[in-house]
């Protein structure tokens, strides 16, 4: 489940990131009033934790990862 969450977050901080690429268009900040706002920097946060528990996924075994996709 964590994996799910994580996941989300970090799409979520590519979509954001891809729209300050393109449209020079901070989304996050936009929604919450500012890239300065407490929720923004929280909502930043989230983002990073979530990439650096991605990041571990790509060091665990594929086992690891399968276990809680099996149907039972």
């Amino acid at each position: 489940m964590l994996d799910k969450i994580s996941l989300i977050l970090v799409v979520i901080g590519a979509l954001n990131w891809g729209s300050i690429g393109l449209f020079q268009f901070d989304i996050v900040g936009w929604i919450c009033g500012g890239q300065d706002s407490i929720v923004a920097r929280i909502i930043y946060t989230l983002v990073a934790i979530a990439g650096i528990w991605c990041a571990s996924m790509l060091f665990r075994d594929k086992e690891e990862l399968e276990v809680g996709t099996e149907n039972v």
